[in-house]
């Protein structure tokens, strides 16, 4: 379809030209159709280039699926469940692809900003372009850099795959150019055609100190921290400042000509078979099951993460034998609806279609369905799908203000930041909510009781905390927060060991729950047969293309430069 429309805008444009010909020796010089430039303008680069950021590290198409998986919030039965994502995996492919494809357009903003003495767009794509290499090199580790993306014009077809470190000291330089030509007056600037924040040039120069600010902590251990630049960067203290700030993907109820919904709504609410489950792991640290963290503290956003289609006490009506009471459920919290599968599940219920049973992703991450303990089978009509993609916001930040207090690198009380983050986080909740224009009567949490309630609880368990379960609470709680966005938690997995993900090999019960029904959880029916992927595979088609790729990486062993 692609050549053919070329074809006629080719033969178009041939037409016109020989026309004008003709009729005037006036139009000897015009070769360029209006309507089919061969320069793309700046304006609509700098939107596809935003589109696709958006998709890096997202559902259905790209690596969020396995990631989600990774970090435990969410559990399927494809290859991420035990950590089993292969070489050949799509979504591999389909982030490598959407990277480069991108990468080149940066570049393009780049070249052709810097000749139009534009530099708000220069800016904009090069801080874009240092978030996506960051990004790159945080799930595969070393990548092609330095020679990528030189086809056209240095002939280039195997660009060698550059130290992954080497590439972060590049992210750290584009920073702060793009932080000059933000700051430099601009003929030429975006406005709406910026998805992000509408060519605010404020808010982009404070998203790049704050990213700069958590690339920080990433590597404060490694020889890559500067710790006189670093100091530079709190003394000019400015960084995001409220939720206004937030860097994040903007989804629409647009449908066409593209569906602009949240992609995990759409993957979750518009499919006619499940293939996404929530994960019960994450589902008990919510409700205070978990014996080691936040016991006996249920979180109050629990009925915005997930919507329950069976109702408290509804017995499963998929496949749920009521002669004998067996729901035949791989997981069902009865006192709840709740209703999923298990990590490594090898019980005889986990493969059983029991789609009008299922436990939804809720109004917080997807723009779905605020649980109001009513239930209800599911469809695309059960939300609006406005929910955005979180890349990286303010209660984030202050999770990772708190970690910095807590290991001396940050001045300041990490208990107090962490108390801060937490508040903020219950209002992030809010303002998503208040954005996806549901027609549920949805509370309000900020300033509820049993959020004051809940704070206080999770404060007084981190006061009496040795160092590593204060720790562990600052990074579950970010944990929690940034339910959605998992490419962030697998990398503070990584890094610090937190939060403490479900191991089916481990001494212990996996899970607490118990229905009181003579169907009990068996744990030893969850198996876990494949390490831990401490990186991501590089696409398998990549390195047989590339005459310059390295061989092969073993996932379970090939470590991130900052991986402690």
């Amino acid at each position: 379809m692609k050549i053919i429309k070329y074809t006629k805008y080719g033969l178009a444009a041939l037409t016109v030209a020989l026309f004008a010909t003709a009729c005037s020796d006036e139009y000897y010089d015009v070769n360029t159709d209006k309507d089919s430039p061969s320069i793309a303008p700046l304006s609509a680069l700098l939107t596809n280039t935003q589109v696709a950021l958006g998709a890096a590290g997202d559902f259905q198409f790209y690596t969020g699926d396995i990631m989600q998986v990774y970090t435990h919030q969410m559990v399927v039965r494809e290859e991420p469940d035990q950590y089993g994502t292969k070489v050949d995996n799509i979504n591999l492919q389909n982030e490598w692809n959407n990277l480069y494809l991108t990468l080149t357009d940066l570049n393009s903003i780049i070249d052709q900003g810097t000749r139009d003495e534009a530099p708000a767009y220069v800016g904009i794509a090069q801080m874009e372009k240092a978030y996506l290499l960051a990004f790159a090199v945080d799930i595969w580790g070393d990548i092609p850099f330095s020679e990528a993306n030189k086809l056209k014009d240095e002939a280039i077809i195997a660009p060698k795959f550059d130290n992954q470190e080497e590439v972060y000291a590049a992210v750290f330089e584009l920073i702060e150019q793009a932080k000059v030509n933000m700051a430099t007056e601009s003929v030429i600037t975006p406005s709406t055609n910026d998805i992000f924040y509408g060519g605010d040039m404020d808010k982009w120069i404070k998203f790049a100190n704050t990213f700069k600010f958590k690339l920080y902590n990433q590597v404060r251990n490694t020889p890559l921290f500067n710790a006189a630049d670093f100091a530079a960067l709190v003394a000019e203290d400015n960084f995001m400042e409220s939720s206004a700030d937030d860097f994040e993907f903007k989804h629409t109820t647009n449908q066409t000509p593209s569906d602009e919904r949240n992609r995990f709504f759409v993957a979750s609410y518009g499919s006619t078979q499940f293939s996404t489950y929530m994960s019960p792991w994450f589902y008990e640290i919510l409700k205070g099951m978990n014996p080691n963290i936040h016991t006996g503290n249920p979180d109050p956003r629990i009925p915005y993460y997930f919507f329950n289609q069976l109702t408290a006490g509804q017995f499963p009506p998929d496949q749920g034998d009521a002669e004998t009471g067996n729901p035949k459920a791989d997981y069902w919290d009865a006192s709840t609806g709740f209703f999923s599968i298990r990590f490594g599940s090898t019980g005889p219920w986990r493969d059983s279609s029991a789609e009008n049973s299922y436990t939804y992703p809720g109004i917080f991450p997807t723009g779905g369905r605020y649980d109001d303990g009513e239930g209800g089978v599911m469809d695309i009509n059960g939300g609006t799908g406005r929910a955005p993609k979180r890349i990286l916001t303010y209660d984030e930040f202050l999770y990772i203000k708190a970690e910095l207090m807590l290991a001396g690198v940050l001045s300041g009380d990490a208990g107090t930041q962490l108390e801060e983050a937490m508040n903020a986080s219950f209002a992030k909740v809010d303002a998503v909510v208040a954005g996806t224009g549901t027609t549920q009567d949805v509370p309000v949490l900020t300033g509820s009781s049993d959020v004051t309630d809940f704070i206080a609880d999770v404060m007084t368990e981190y006061a009496s905390g040795d160092a590593a379960k204060k720790l562990e609470i600052i990074m579950t709680q970010k944990w929690v927060a940034t339910f959605g966005d998992p490419a962030d938690q697998y990398t503070d997995y990584r890094r610090t060991g937190f939060p403490v993900l479900a191991n089916p090999n481990g001494p212990s019960p996996e899970y607490q729950l118990n229905n009181n029904d003579g169907f009990p959880l068996i744990d030893s029916q969850t198996v876990q047969n494949n390490l831990f992927q401490v990186s991501l595979f590089w696409p398998q088609s990549e390195l047989n293309a590339n005459a310059s790729a390295p061989a092969q990486k073993n996932p379970g062993t090939y470590t991130i430069f900052w991986d402690n």
